[in-house]
């Protein structure tokens, strides 16, 4: 293998290709045997299926008084084969979402699997840890640990329970428009060949007409990107992203309290910081997140958790245990100032994370994601009873969620995790101030760049090994992964990629997908586990054939 230059310098933008735009808005009429829906959620996660129970709610509601548009059909169409097998958190929740959403039901009904009742904060020297006191935004005093996979099984059997149409397994590959009217959705083919051929098990794409789409897809949504590139949406920052991975533990003995640390291994390169959160007396969630504006190529976040695993603090936590599942995932992390001047148009309306709704000062997003997509439910129904899905009956969307706690939380916290970008110690200063004066100080917008915009150099690779430490190809196993071998690429790689590029991608991607072999990129699609961190900055990701990607049980 050809040796690279230490210092080299990755400027990852310029070999990203062009989003596929054509590829996810298309003009076609929806075909002739097209499946009629008024009402079409892309993605089975928080937000989509609170946004589903809401507006079945509504037209049960409407048909008792007989006030309402009628009968609605409503479905969440879902990428995996199976709820919640592509639903990866932290979690810790607020319930807040929950009690709007069931109201009178009982905290200890809902799918969370205990009361945070104590907490603590570390700062990580490499081997010790100084305990400090926990920031106001970080305190969950009220908030469960939850798994979102089993967050999102439950609210979907509430979803079947109201007469949504919930259909797993069917991964949406474009959005069908009449001029700049979202009139449907088609979902991707599947049982094609490495070489892009119909297979022996080749199943033909659907059509689904609706009056709305609602765009629930979570982190780095290929349907919402490519909707607000076409209709020219605009934000005051460009989104930026971290990466999480994240590893569940069968302990030996109980971790009796929620964990966050900040400090070591990222102190010198890139934002962030671990977690471990108790599921059980016997089950500990373990994580890392790191940004990716981060300035060593050869930063690999998976590399650091496994060191991570190793330190004193957490080492005590996992000895003699077992590492049980293992899976990672984007998370939108530029807050109030990266939220798209609208999250709707004419037919169409954007919720959850696709929209940015998460709060980095505060570590939550599942609760925004919920709210969000109840929001944009109670436009809908105005939509529908009114007989007027254009962009300005659908405007609500957008306006009720900036009227709302999402925008007001997000705007209190608006620059805290930006404060970052002068460096860990300033971005501390800038972020404590920011806590005292509830978000005045620093006051305006802190400028930022995408993340792919932000050179990066060569440095040193990192050492994850140790006995508690997993390697890439193993961890892609224990995510649950069967994507079949003989798939066809679902990653648009960029022509003639450099080797330290190609470093940078090996090291960027958790799951192994990408591999050097002297000085070419070498792409192993099935390992993809649709964290989409090189959507961010490099190959980008589009959806694929049901049955492929993770399937996580208790993530």
């Amino acid at each position: 293998m050809a040796a690279l230059r230490a210092g080299a310098v990755v400027d990852p933008a310029r070999h990203q290709p062009e989003l596929q735009t054509d590829r996810y808005i298309v003009s076609d009429a929806p075909d002739a045997e097209a499946v009629p829906m008024d009402v079409v959620f892309v993605g089975a996660g928080p937000a989509g299926l609170a946004g589903a129970i809401e507006l079945a709610r509504l037209a049960a509601e409407g048909a008792e008084t007989g006030e309402g548009p009628g009968e609605i059909e409503v479905a969440v169409l879902e990428k995996a084969e199976g709820l919640g097998e592509h639903s990866l958190s932290g979690a810790v929740v607020n319930p807040r979402a929950f009690r709007e959403l069931f109201p009178g039901t009982a905290d200890s009904e809902f799918p969370f699997r205990r009361p945070v009742e104590r907490e603590a904060v570390y700062f990580l020297r490499e081997g010790g840890a100084v305990r400090i006191p926990t920031p106001p935004t970080m305190r969950n005093h009220g908030n469960y640990v939850a798994s979102i996979c089993e967050i999102v099984r439950w609210l979907g059997e509430r979803a079947e329970e109201a007469g949504v149409n919930i259909l797993p397994g069917f991964p949406v590959d474009s959005l069908l428009v009449d001029g700049d009217d979202v009139v449907g959705v088609r979902t991707t083919p599947s049982g094609m060949e490495r070489d892009g051929r119909e297979g022996s098990a080749f199943m033909p794409a659907v059509d689904l007409t609706a009056r709305v789409v609602v765009l629930s897809e979570g982190t780095r949504g290929a349907l919402s990107q490519a909707y607000m590139e076409w209709q020219g949406i605009e934000s005051p920052n460009p989104q930026i992203y971290s990466l999480g991975v994240k590893e569940l533990w069968e302990v030996r003995k109980p971790l009796d309290r929620v964990v966050h640390t900040m400090g070591w291994p990222l102190l010198k390169d890139g934002f962030g910081g671990s977690f471990a959160y108790p599921l059980g007396d016997d089950l500990v969630a373990l994580g890392l997140v790191a940004s990716l504006d981060y300035e060593n190529a050869r930063l690999d976040v998976h590399g650091l958790l496994q060191r991570l695993k190793h330190h004193p603090l957490f080492r005590e936590i996992l000895d003699g245990g077992e590492l049980v599942e293992w899976g990672a995932k984007t998370i939108p992390e530029g807050g109030f100032h990266s939220l798209p001047a609208r999250r709707h148009g004419a037919g169409l309306c954007i919720v959850g994370d696709a929209a940015g709704y998460v709060d980095v000062a505060t570590l939550k997003g599942v609760h925004y994601a919920m709210h969000s997509g109840v929001l944009a439910a109670r436009a809908i129904y105005r939509a529908l009873c009114s007989d007027d899905v254009s962009a300005e009956a659908l405007a609500p969307c957008s306006e009720d969620a900036d009227r709302s706690f999402i925008a007001e939380d997000l705007r209190r916290n608006r620059n805290m995790r930006l404060a970052f970008k002068s460096g860990f110690v300033a971005g501390g200063v800038k972020a404590g101030l920011a806590t005292l004066t509830r978000g005045r100080l620093p006051a305006g917008r802190i400028p930022t760049a995408a993340d792919a915009s932000e050179p990066k150099r060569l440095g040193e690779s990192i050492d994850g090994s140790g006995p508690l430490a997993v390697s890439k190809v193993d961890a892609v196993f224990k995510s649950g992964n069967r994507t079949r071998d003989d798939i066809s690429s679902h990653l648009a790689v960029g022509e003639d990629v450099p080797p330290e590029v190609a470093e940078m991608y090996v090291h960027l991607c958790p799951a192994g997908v990408y591999e050097r072999d002297g000085d070419r990129l070498v792409v192993n699609a099935p390992n993809c586990i649709d964290c989409k961190a090189t959507d961010v900055l490099g190959p980008r990701w589009a959806p694929r054939e049901s049955g492929s990607g993770p399937r996580y049980r208790r993530m």
